[in-house]
């Protein structure tokens, strides 16, 4: 029957290559059952009988339309407001008194939106909601993408949410989106939403005062760490932010940026102007 296929050692293995080609996440064998299970569902709704089958399918997408969705399905998006808020305190005492006018941040991990809309909220308390700054988010998912266009949110992911920030910057949902709440248009104007591979170049979303790379580099191996941040770091301007995830480190992976405190770096100005040369 269809709904007992299992993915075989050969479909496992070609899915995992296929990934970490486009993703650059290694999928471990501890892995194989959260694949077969997000994967079912849609080799079934195509009437295939085998996830061999759905692979043959996925690269024979002259359009790569499959070959995105399949990423869709394989990426990890657990994130919700203000997540790990000393980061956020940072943010607010340090970070943006040290920034220019018209201050540029990226979120290079964006996933559904939670991540950059906390920094819009706090920028526009700080600076302004009419104020010149910018936010570029992005995300290898189309699909959590999509979601984060929409600005809509369930009222039960805001436990670390100011409730100031609520009333200032939201809009509760009412009827058929009770329990839910809506990002305010002139937040989400802040924010453009980009869909970038981190593994690719990034020189086309320009240069950030300060860049948000959280809870990503967990999921890759050493060398492709070190592939990231080389892409990162010449996005830097001079003098520029790095924070990364508390579970995460820099260790041994070689940059000119010196670390400020755990899980937060900064470029050197001289740095970069040295790698703006070389860019």
């Amino acid at each position: 029957m269809l709904a007992t296929i299992r993915l075989s050692d050969i479909a496992y293995r070609k899915i995992r290559q296929f990934f970490y080609r486009h993703s650059g996440i290694d999928l471990p064998e501890t892995k194989r059952h959260l694949v077969e299970g997000r994967l079912r569902n849609r080799v079934l709704s195509l009437g295939l009988s085998c996830y061999e089958d759905y692979f043959k399918f996925v690269m024979a997408d002259e359009q790569a339309q499959e070959r995105q969705l399949l990423v869709d399905m394989l990426t990890t998006n657990e994130t919700y407001f203000f997540r790990e808020p000393q980061h956020f305190k940072l943010l607010a005492e340090q970070i943006i008194p040290s920034l220019p006018a018209a201050p540029r941040i990226w979120c290079a991990a964006a996933s559904s939106g939670e991540e950059p809309y906390s920094i819009a909220m706090l920028l526009a308390d700080k600076l302004g909601l009419t104020g010149d700054w910018q936010i570029i988010a992005s995300d290898l998912s189309q699909r959590t993408l999509q979601r984060a266009s929409q600005g809509l949110y369930p009222m039960q992911r805001l436990e670390l949410f100011p409730p100031r920030y609520l009333k200032d910057f939201c809009k509760r949902g009412a009827g058929a989106y009770e329990g839910q709440m809506l990002i305010r248009r002139e937040i989400r104007e802040h924010v453009e939403l980009r869909q970038h591979n981190l593994l690719d170049p990034a020189a086309g979303l320009g240069r950030f005062d300060v860049i948000f790379l959280r809870n990503v580099l967990i999921y890759f191996n050493q060398e492709t760490k070190q592939r990231v941040l080389d892409r990162l770091i010449p996005q830097l301007k001079p003098g520029g932010w790095l924070v990364i995830g508390h579970a995460e480190s820099l260790h041994g992976i070689s940059t000119p940026l010196r670390q400020v405190k755990p899980s937060v770096f900064r470029l050197p100005s001289a740095v970069q102007k040295n790698l703006g040369k070389s860019a």
